[in-house]
């Protein structure tokens, strides 16, 4: 359901299969397929889908964790790669585009993970990659630090596609920087866990996915499919069940650009839709647009860098090097 004012949201609400890249590539494509069969325009999944958020990271440390930890980064995704390559295939061939949260290993070193959302266009092909920007808590075991080099929107035909992971959207300038970017339909990626309610004070950290997400709807003026990822400890290899002390049970909603909720929360393994309308989009940006009539930019401004992280900056003579150069 495409057209140049209305388009059909997707939030795809699945479990991964823990440890295991290529079972989980399988059943995401698959999965793109189903969203395409139903009209979907865009399709998005949870932080970190492929090849699944990193539980372990809450456990007590202990060699398991470690053991855990290897097989975390063996099993995750450079970009590009095969892996991406059949991504890019599942999208052109299911006709949409795909938000998909990604395990990503970084190609020069073979020893970090970013937690990074992954943008594919429906042409097959890479539209970019965001890496988040700081982990939150524990996760800073597992996972580095991002930059700011995809903090991008992305010129779709039926809008600007933008998303974030989880609590990146508790930090207001990275959201900040895309809304001043005109973001139209936003991910906001989680691992997926809604608690029925808050722990009691001072603890200050739970997931909070549906109040962030809301929050970001409405200061963005933009359509957000909040989307969380699945698992039970059932589901989790034998030999690290011990290590899993939450369980993710999704809770994915999609959210009008007024801030209210549209579809879901979701239940189980399950393609959330909903219908959304540049229309929409409009009236709401029209009353408060963030990064535009309703800023003062001559007394507030966000300045953002966005280059790549660089560890090794070679600077090197470039040429020959001959005896007569050390007389």
């Amino acid at each position: 359901m495409t057209s140049d004012t209305h388009f059909r949201l997707a939030a795809v609400q699945a479990a991964a299969v823990p440890f295991d890249r290529d079972a989980s590539l399988e059943k995401a494509c698959r999965l793109i397929g189903e969203a395409g069969t139903m009209g979907a325009t865009i399709a998005a999944f949870g932080e970190t889908w492929l090849p699944g958020y990193p539980f372990f990271c809450h456990a007590p440390t202990g060699p398991n964790t470690f053991r855990a930890m290897a097989e975390y980064l063996d099993n995750a995704v450079e970009i590009p790669s095969p892996t991406t390559d059949r991504l890019c295939a599942a999208a052109e061939a299911a006709g949409l585009d795909v938000v998909i949260g990604v395990a990503e290993r970084d190609a020069v070193t073979k020893g970090t993970v970013y937690c990074t959302l992954l943008f594919i266009g429906r042409e097959g092909r890479l539209l970019g990659r965001h890496r988040k920007l700081k982990p939150t808590f524990t996760e800073r075991s597992v996972w580095a630090d991002g930059d700011a080099a995809g903090l991008r929107v992305h010129e779709r035909p039926y809008g600007r596609i933008s998303g974030l992971n989880c609590w990146e959207h508790n930090t207001m300038l990275p959201g900040y920087a895309l809304a001043a970017q005109g973001t139209q339909i936003h991910v906001a990626a989680w691992p997926g866990r809604e608690p029925a309610v808050a722990p009691p004070s001072p603890t200050p950290l739970w997931p909070r996915q549906l109040l962030l997400s809301r929050a970001f709807a409405s200061q963005a003026g933009c359509y957000v499919i909040a989307v969380g990822g699945m698992r039970s400890r059932e589901i989790t290899p034998e030999r690290y069940r011990e290590l899993s002390t939450i369980e993710y049970s999704g809770d994915s909603v999609i959210i009008d650009p007024r801030g209210e909720v549209i579809a879901g929360p979701a239940q189980g393994e399950t393609i959330l839709i909903a219908d959304g309308s540049r229309e929409a989009v409009l009236a709401a940006k029209a009353l408060c647009d963030i990064g535009g009539h309703y800023s003062r930019p001559d007394l507030l401004r966000l300045i953002v860098d966005r280059n790549p992280q660089e560890r090794v900056i070679d600077c090197g003579f470039a040429g020959r090097v001959t005896p007569e150069m050390w007389e």
